[in-house]
């Protein structure tokens, strides 16, 4: 594993070893850590939230061509092995949408995350979508192209199609998942849906979640999960 830092800490110019100890000291205390793979979706999607929320952050890369995942640390954050993992100074997460959740509630001041029993339950709605229908279909063809997974590509493809008809038709009712502001829903559901090109899966037949995208890249704090260069992305 390797890290790396984002959030608000910058010091301008170099500073004398204690005042180096000092900021030290107070990012392992104040900011929050993600463990995660560039590639992941899964990942994206907290690290998404996290700079939108302007949420200090270590962003700690975890190897996992290495096993990085399946050892004795990993696994006593995650017992499945599997990133990321959020770790808000004790508060250790181990599953994308709760995190999300967590953040939301902790320091998205409601914004993210309806308080209403309908508005919750809508975006919960979607959560599931992100864990189940863009998991099955175009996370997972993605997996095929970018990772070797050995799941039957055309299958995987007709899934990814199904699921966009159905975004396609809700998002031509809307500008967002969840009614006309950006919510966690959104969040969870970008990063493979925006990369499902990579497991050639093909946006051109759909404008309104073409236009939705965009609409989230437009959020302040965006930032972009890292492309790969296989499926349609090398046309």
């Amino acid at each position: 594993m390797h890290s790396n830092s984002t959030g608000h800490f910058s010091t301008g110019a170099a500073l004398p070893i204690h005042s180096l100890e000092l900021l030290e000291l107070t990012m392992s205390t104040q900011s929050v850590k993600l463990y995660r793979h560039p590639l992941s979706g899964h990942s994206h999607r907290v690290e998404l939230l996290l700079s939108i929320l302007q949420v200090p952050t270590q962003l700690i890369d975890v190897d996992l061509l290495a096993g990085a995942h399946k050892q004795p640390d990993f696994l006593a954050m995650n017992a499945f092995g599997q990133v990321p993992v959020l770790d808000d100074n004790g508060v250790v997460l181990a599953d994308s949408n709760a995190a999300l959740v967590y953040l939301a509630r902790t320091y998205g001041n409601d914004r993210w995350l309806p308080t209403d029993p309908a508005g919750a339950a809508a975006v919960q709605r979607w959560l599931s979508v992100a864990a189940g229908q863009i998991a099955g279909g175009p996370a997972s063809a993605r997996l095929v192209t970018v990772f070797g997974a050995p799941y039957n590509a055309e299958e995987l493809i007709a899934r990814s199609h199904a699921l966009l008809k159905v975004l396609e038709g809700e998002l031509g009712q809307r500008h967002f998942l969840v009614g006309n502001e950006a919510t966690i829903a959104d969040i969870a559901a970008y990063a493979y849906i925006a990369h499902a090109p990579e497991g050639n899966v093909s946006l051109a037949e759909y404008p309104q979640v073409r236009a939705w995208l965009a609409r989230i890249e437009a959020l302040p704090g965006f930032v972009p999960m890292q492309k790969t260069l296989v499926g349609l992305q090398c046309a």
